[in-house]
């Protein structure tokens, strides 16, 4: 699945600090480019590749959308090459088109150039009219693809007040999953992000609060700024709310954690002319007055156990970006590791899950994550009785259990070695569960 470009970008003697640094945005760019490419063909990326390193720019391959998303979460292009199929035998281009609509949804000034077969032409204006820049047929003349895209990143898509600068250095805010609940959230936030009003965002710690904070802001009119984020409970900081650029957008922590007095003091330093988004544990402590300042809105992050079906997808992104922080080749999931992805408990949410995958990747030998490595052997590690009620441990040891037996062939000491028990403790858990 891994090509020799999938990992890590080409380089280029022409990078350096003036390079631009947008989440694929058309903006005015100078020196080298960092261009992500969405395919799933290793011949496109190869001969992509090439042409683009020759050209003095830099390339990142995706071999498809869910690792296109991935990689837009994680770092910012100046450029998106985007596949239209995906799927065998598709030719419709349904699932490129629908990740055009999410990309831009995400991001309106994302710079697209949508990559189609020559019969394609049809595609290629619907992805136009649905906003993408331009369009490229297979196969192509490298010193015109090279053209259009150079052209693509200069042309400005939307008023440069909303527009990253070269050089910025703001994280990108994109939210991976594609579950109802955070597909809820999604929505939440294309409707009140480009409005000054204030939002509070609950929901428990670890579950990505200050991520649906830093979207909204990305959202925003002020998105070309980076967002100010200040710890309420800490009244040496307060004096900041009053010295920056007008305009600004404010993350606030933990205002419910005032009392009454301070929350009065607090509305008192706010600026009619600033956004304020708060993150609160518990947003019925926030007085009404203040609340109507920084909480006309409520987002809550879901937690993991809302979110079931988004938990692989997310432990895949978690294990390439560790993987690339480490040097390390991406790891893979045996299949009693996936089904624990699938129906475990995960203290501090994803931020937990995400610890718990860097964790395997550094102890896992030959690029393999074994679900021993992802938590302490089963009779070590019940589940919080708080969590009971989202969380069977029955049924995830029984599916740990059964996709240990099925990837080593039903070979009970192999399976026991994976599972991080002995061959006596499998048995009975064996007998128990009734396999």
């Amino acid at each position: 699945m891994n090509t020799p470009f999938s990992s890590k970008p080409v380089e280029s003697d022409r990078s350096g600090p003036d390079a631009p640094s947008g989440n694929g945005r058309c903006g005015e760019a100078s020196s080298a480019l960092s261009i992500l490419v969405i395919d799933d063909n290793p011949r496109i990326a190869e001969s992509l590749a090439i042409a683009i390193d020759l050209a003095g720019h830099r390339l990142d391959v995706a071999q498809g959308p869910e690792e296109g998303f991935s990689r837009l979460a994680a770092k910012r292009y100046d450029v998106i090459l985007l596949d239209l199929n995906y799927a065998a035998g598709r030719t419709d281009g349904a699932e490129g088109l629908a990740m055009l609509d999410r990309l831009l949804a995400d991001d309106p000034g994302a710079c697209i150039i949508v990559i189609t077969a020559h019969s394609g032409i049809r595609l290629a204006v619907a992805a136009m009219q649905a906003g993408a820049r331009d369009f490229v047929m297979k196969p192509w003349r490298n010193a015109e693809l090279i053209a259009k895209i150079e052209v693509a990143a200069h042309r400005r898509a939307i008023p440069r007040d909303h527009l990253a600068t070269a050089g910025d250095t703001v994280e990108p805010a994109r939210l991976l999953g594609d579950s109802p609940a955070i597909g809820r959230v999604r929505d939440l936030i294309r409707r009140v992000g480009p409005t000054m009003a204030g939002v509070v965002v609950t929901g428990p710690s670890g579950a990505g609060r200050s991520l649906i904070a830093a979207a909204i802001h990305a959202a925003s009119s002020a998105a070309a700024r980076p967002m100010q984020r200040i710890d309420i409970r800490d009244p040496l900081v307060w004096e900041q709310l009053d010295t920056a650029e007008r305009g600004t957008s404010w993350l606030l922590r933990h205002p419910d954690r005032l009392d009454e007095i301070g929350q009065s003091r607090l509305l008192d330093r706010l600026r009619p002319d600033d956004r304020y988004i708060a993150i609160a544990d518990d947003p019925a402590a926030i007085a009404p007055a203040l609340a109507r300042r920084i909480a006309a809105v409520e987002i809550a992050a879901p937690a993991l156990a809302e979110r079931r079906e988004d938990v692989p997808l997310l432990a895949r992104h978690f294990a390439r970006i560790a993987a690339e922080r480490h040097g390390l080749p991406p790891p893979r999931f045996t299949p009693a590791a996936e089904a624990l992805l699938a129906t475990a408990h995960w203290p501090d949410e994803a931020r937990g899950l995400a610890a718990a995958i860097e964790r395997a990747l550094l102890l896992g030998e030959q690029g393999v994550i074994e679900a021993a490595l992802l938590a302490p052997p089963i009779a070590q590690n019940p589940a919080p009785a708080a969590s009971r009620a989202s969380f069977d441990l029955d049924e995830s040891e029984r599916a740990m259990i059964e996709a240990a037996l099925a990837k080593h062939h039903h070979n009970v000491t192999q399976a026991a070695q994976a599972l991080g028990l002995s061959r006596g403790a499998l048995y009975r858990r064996m007998a128990r569960h009734g396999l």
